[in-house]
C-alpha cells in the first residue's frame, strides 16, 4: 500500500447517503420528517395477469419464463412471466429495462417469481410494463395493507431506502413530532396535530377510503392541510421578522429641498397621473424616515415607474446623498442610463454608467468618481456592487426587475451599505395578490394602477406563418402612410439548434420586400452602445420605418408614432415578454396593433400563452395566468437562483391558508417570540435568510 493511499482517511459508511440526501435539501434529521411524499401507490392487491388492461396501473404476480439482452433498437433487458393457469391458457406480461445493472439480470433470472407494478402498455409481443417496480417473492409473501408513500428522490438513492431513513428519523426522536406552537394558536383553528399529520402522511393508516385516498392525492386532507399551513407560517415569520430586523435600523434621513425634483416635472412634456403623484407621496414620505425604506413599485408596462423613481433619485440627491440605480441586464440599465441622462441634462447632476463590458480605463474613471462622491448618480448592472466599486455615500438604491438578481447578488448588495441605505424596488410584470402576500410580505408595495393619458388599447391579432407574406405587405401599405412598425425575432442570428427567423436574416427580407419605399433599421444586443443609440435615435426621427429587433425592446423605447409590433415565432416568448413587448406600442393616440406570427405545430402551454395575451390587456390577470402556468418558481426566475420555494402549499388554492398565516405569525410573534423562533428552525433550520435575501 502507499503511503498516499494509506493517509488517505476512510470514508464513513452513511457519507454517500448523507450526500444523497444533501441533494434533496436534507441537511438535518429534522429536515427527513419533512420530506414529505409526493404520491401515494396502491400495492395492497394483486391483479390477475389475464384482467390487466393497456392504461392500467397494476400490480401483478408471475413466474419469469424468459430473460434475454436483446440489442434493438437497443440494448434492452426483456423478461417474459407467466401466471399458474393451466398450459394453454396461460397469460403473459413482458417486463422492459432499457437501463439495468447485473444485480437485474440475477433477480429477474428464469425460475424466479416476482411481483411488478407499473404501466401497462401495448408492445410488440403484447402486453408490457417498461420499468417495472419488482421484487422477487416467495409464495407467502404478504401484501401491504395501506397505501405506499413515493418520495422526491435523486440517482442513486432508491424509494426503500428513503422509507427507511426517514421512518427512523421520526421513531428515534419524539422531539421531531412534538408541537413547537403549544397553547390555543392552533386549537381555534382546529388543525391536526403536527405529529398526527406527519405519520399519516408518511404512513397512511389502512383500509382508507376513497374519499380519504383521493383527499391525500389532492392533497386536501387535513393531515396535508396543517403541513401546509405549518410551511406558509415559517414563510410569514421570516418575512415578518425582516421586517422587524430593518424596522431596528438606521438609515439617512433625506429630506430634500424639492428644487431638483421640481425642475424635472416642469421638463418633461407630461403631467404625473393620480397614480403617480400618490406613489411618489409614499416615497417621499418614506424618505424622510430614518427607517430604511423597502418599497416594491410595481406596475403596468407604460404606467410610468421611471419617473417617480428618477424623482426620488433627486430627493437623495437633494440632500447630499449618492444614488444607485441597478437593472438585472446591461441593455435594461443602458436604456434606463439613457433616459435619465436626457431628462437629468442641464441639472446639474452628474450621472454615470458602470457594466461589465466597459474599457478598463472608463471603467476606472467612472468608480474613481463614485467613491469620491464627485458623482452622486450612477446606473449601470451588478458590476455596481462588484468588489472595488465603493459608494461611499449612498443613500438610495432603486433595483429594476429585482427578481431577476440570483441569491448571491442581492445578498452582496448588504456589504455596499445597502442595510442602511432606502430601497426602491420596481417591477414592470405585475406582482399576483398571492405573491406579494408571500414572497413580497416584509415590503411595502406601491402599485401605479393607472394609465398615463393619451394611451390607447392595443389591438392582438394572432397569426399563422403561412399568412406571412400578408403581414409583410400590409406592415408597408400603413407605414408608407406615415406610421412606424416594429418586427421582434428572438435570436440574433443562425441556430442550428433552433430553426427561427433571425433579425439578421428578417432584416435582409424586408429590406429586400420595401426596397426603395421603406427603410428597415436593424437593432439587437451584440450591437456597441453608440450604434444602438444612432439606431433608435433614428428611429424616434422617423427616419427608420420598420426597426427589426430582437427583446433589447422589450422595455423602456417610447416613440409614440410607432402603432405596430410583430412578434415573430411568439409561441417561443413567455407571457411576461410579450406582454412587455406588445407595450411599446399604442404610446400615441392612433390605434395600435401587435401581431403575433406563430409557427405550427404549438404545444399546449404555447396555445394557452397565445390565447391569454389575446384575450387580456391587463397585466395583472395576465401575471396572475402565468403565475398558473409556469409556478412561482419560474415566475419569480428564483428556480436558477437558489431561492427556496413552496413546496406544499398552492398559491391559488390555498388563498384562505396565506390570510391564516399571515395573521398568526403576527400574533405568535406578539405573544409567544419563543415558539415562533422554533417553529422557524424546524421548518428553516438557520436558512431563514435566502426566503428572501
Amino acid at each position: 500500500m502507499s503511503p498516499t493511499a494509506a493517509a488517505k482517511p476512510r470514508a464513513k459508511p452513511g457519507d454517500a447517503l448523507a450526500a444523497k440526501l444533501v441533494r434533496l435539501g436534507i441537511f438535518r434529521d429534522e429536515d427527513l420528517v419533512l420530506h414529505l411524499p409526493l404520491r401515494y401507490e396502491d400495492h395492497t392487491h394483486l391483479a390477475a395477469l389475464r384482467d390487466v388492461r393497456p392504461g392500467d396501473t397494476a400490480q401483478a404476480e408471475g413466474m419469469i419464463v424468459r430473460t434475454d439482452i436483446q440489442y434493438r433498437p437497443r440494448r434492452q433487458l426483456v423478461c417474459l412471466i407467466e401466471d399458474d393457469a393451466p398450459r394453454g391458457a396461460r397469460s403473459q406480461l413482458v417486463l422492459r429495462f432499457f437501463s439495468f445493472y447485473p444485480s437485474h439480470q440475477k433477480a429477474l433470472a428464469q425460475g424466479n417469481r416476482v411481483r411488478v407494478f407499473g404501466e401497462v402498455r401495448d408492445g410488440h409481443f403484447g402486453l408490457e410494463i417498461v420499468h417495472p417496480q419488482f421484487k422477487v417473492v416467495t409464495g407467502d409473501t404478504p401484501l401491504p395493507d395501506r397505501l405506499t408513500p413515493v418520495y422526491p428522490t435523486t440517482a442513486g438513492l432508491s424509494q426503500d431506502t428513503l422509507r427507511r431513513v426517514i421512518a427512523r428519523a421520526i421513531a428515534v426522536d419524539p422531539a421531531r413530532t412534538a408541537e413547537v406552537i403549544t397553547g390555543d394558536f392552533m386549537r381555534r383553528r382546529h388543525y391536526w396535530t403536527f405529529a398526527d399529520a406527519v405519520r399519516f402522511l408518511h404512513t397512511p393508516p389502512p383500509g382508507l377510503s376513497r374519499p380519504a385516498q383521493n383527499a391525500l392525492d389532492a392533497r386536501t386532507h387535513p393531515a396535508w392541510t396543517r403541513l401546509k399551513f405549518d410551511e406558509l407560517l415559517a414563510q410569514q415569520l421570516s418575512l415578518k421578522a425582516h421586517r422587524k430586523a430593518r424596522a431596528a435600523r438606521r438609515a439617512p434621513v433625506l429630506t430634500g429641498t424639492g428644487k431638483l425634483s421640481g425642475e424635472l416635472l416642469a421638463r418633461v412634456p407630461f403631467k404625473l397621473t393620480a397614480a403617480q403623484e400618490r406613489v411618489w407621496s409614499e416615497i417621499r414620505r418614506d424618505l424622510k424616515r430614518a427607517t430604511p425604506m423597502q418599497r416594491l413599485l410595481q406596475g403596468d408596462v407604460g404606467s410610468g415607474k421611471t419617473i417617480v423613481a428618477a424623482l426620488a433619485a433627486l430627493q437623495a440627491i437633494e440632500s447630499g446623498r449618492q444614488v444607485a440605480f441597478m437593472a438585472p441586464t446591461e441593455i435594461l440599465a443602458e436604456q434606463h442610463f439613457r433616459k435619465l441622462s436626457i431628462w437629468l441634462a442641464g441639472l446639474g447632476t452628474d450621472i454615470v454608467w458602470l457594466s461589465g463590458s466597459l474599457p478598463a480605463k472608463i471603467r476606472r474613471k467612472a468608480t474613481e468618481r463614485m467613491a469620491s462622491g464627485e458623482a452622486p448618480f450612477a446606473v449601470g448592472t451588478h458590476a455596481l456592487f462588484q468588489e472595488g466599486v465603493e459608494l461611499p455615500r449612498l443613500g438610495l438604491a432603486i433595483i429594476d426587475e429585482q427578481h431577476r438578481f440570483g441569491v448571491a447578488q442581492r445578498l452582496a448588495l448588504r456589504g455596499k451599505g445597502m442595510a442602511e441605505a432606502h430601497q426602491l424596488m420596481m417591477s414592470a410584470t405585475p406582482i399576483p395578490r398571492t405573491l406579494a402576500m408571500t414572497f413580497y410580505a416584509d415590503l411595502d408595495v406601491s402599485v401605479l394602477d393607472e394609465m398615463p393619458p393619451g394611451r390607447t388599447p392595443v389591438q392582438t391579432r394572432i397569426v399563422n406563418q403561412k399568412r406571412r407574406r400578408e403581414i409583410v405587405q400590409w406592415i408597408g401599405k400603413v407605414c408608407a402612410q406615415g406610421r412606424q412598425a416594429y418586427w421582434v425575432c428572438p435570436l440574433i442570428e443562425e441556430s442550428e439548434k433552433l430553426e427561427l427567423q433571425t433579425a439578421v436574416a428578417l432584416h435582409a427580407e424586408l429590406t429586400a420586400a420595401y426596397a426603395g419605399s421603406l427603410k428597415v433599421g436593424l437593432i439587437h444586443g451584440r450591437m456597441k452602445p453608440d450604434e444602438k443609440a444612432q439606431t433608435m435615435d433614428a428611429f424616434l426621427r422617423g427616419e427608420i420605418n420598420v426597426l427589426v429587433a430582437t427583446t433589447v425592446i422589450e422595455v423602456g423605447v417610447d416613440v409614440a408614432n410607432a402603432s405596430i409590433m410583430v412578434i415573430e415565432h411568439a409561441e417561443r416568448f413567455g407571457l411576461a415578454q410579450m406582454h412587455q413587448l406588445r407595450g411599446r406600442v399604442g404610446r400615441g393616440s392612433v390605434e395600435s396593433v401587435c401581431v403575433l406570427l406563430f409557427e405550427e405545430p404549438l404545444t399546449d402551454t404555447a396555445k394557452q400563452r397565445l390565447k391569454v395575451v389575446y384575450e387580456n390587456n391587463d397585466g395583472f390577470e395576465i401575471a396572475r395566468q402565468d403565475l398558473q402556468i409556469r409556478g412561482p418558481g419560474e415566475f419569480l426566475g428564483a428556480r436558477q437562483s437558489g431561492v427556496p420555494l413552496l413546496r406544499f402549499a398552492d398559491l391559488e388554492r390555498d388563498v384562505a391558508l396565506i390570510e391564516q398565516a399571515r395573521d398568526m405569525a403576527d400574533e405568535l410573534l406578539a405573544k409567544d417570540p419563543g415558539a415562533a423562533h422554533a417553529h422557524l428552525e424546524r421548518w428553516l433550520g438557520g436558512r431563514e435568510e435566502y426566503i428572501k435575501a
